[in-house]
């Protein structure tokens, strides 16, 4: 079984996130980079789909050359081989990014590709179903359960308030729900044999942006509270603020 994972390089959730000073872009200083959570339940899907049914895993990212160290990060949890497409600077647009890992799926005619429900930096949501009208195949969007077969799969995907099972033909595209699996830590001398393996390299296909960022801003916390005593109008005054605009009782 021949299997694509895309994978993104995304700030750790961890971090403390700034705006950097054109209002554009996230401040990289201090930032740990790490490959988006959602996309290691895709990886390791992949990795156990080929235990059961052979063949080799591809690992793709679109992005500039700071993005070997996911790729690393790949090839340490166990993908056969790792394809870093270089763009000059950090990809935004979901269409630029489908656009050219569309391309290199035609080269290499994957029967699965596996990606993660959505990034956790830009939350687009949009690589599924992007990538699927470029290469006219079925997708099923977040997957909690997959069973492959040899022409087909079967899949448990979360919906509002419940669960939907599908089918669809292979070729097929997959985003990965958390609780689709529990990806595995790469062991160090996986860690160590990854910085030894070759990374290919190709550039990007330039094409023309369908989203661009004209601002990013970071929401303002601020408690606005009313204080109240135990005197009777203020204990009636909680009780209306309760019952008009809380509407809890």
């Amino acid at each position: 079984m021949n299997i694509l994972v895309c994978i993104s390089r995304v700030p750790d959730t961890a971090s403390r996130i700034l705006i950097g000073s054109d209002s554009k872009t996230i401040d990289p200083a201090g930032i740990k980079y790490v490959v988006n959570p959602y996309d290691e339940f895709g990886l390791e899907e992949a990795l156990r789909l080929r235990t059961k049914n052979g063949g080799e895993v591809t690992a793709v990212t679109v992005g500039t050359a700071a993005s070997t160290d996911v790729m690393r990060t790949a090839l340490a949890m166990g993908a056969d081989k790792v394809v870093l497409i270089k763009s000059e600077n950090e990809p935004t647009d979901s269409f630029y990014v489908a656009k050219n890992i569309a391309e290199l799926a035609k080269e290499i005619s994957p029967d699965l590709i596996l990606c993660g429900r959505q990034s956790v930096d830009y939350d687009s949501f949009q690589m599924t179903s992007v990538l699927a009208e470029l290469l006219d195949m079925p997708s099923v969007s977040i997957v909690s359960a997959l069973t492959v077969d040899s022409d087909k799969l079967t899949a448990e995907r979360d919906i509002e308030g419940g669960k939907e099972t599908v089918e669809a033909p292979l070729p097929c595209i997959i985003s990965a729900q958390k609780g689709l699996n529990e990806p595995r830590y790469p062991k160090l001398p996986d860690i160590m044999k990854a910085k030894r393996k070759a990374i290919e390299e190709r550039d990007a296909i330039p094409s023309e942006e369908r989203v661009t960022i004209s601002e990013m801003s970071i929401l303002s916390k601020q408690r606005v509270g009313t204080i109240l005593s135990d005197s009777d109008e203020d204990i009636a005054e909680l009780v209306r603020l309760l019952h008009e605009d809380a509407k809890v009782i």
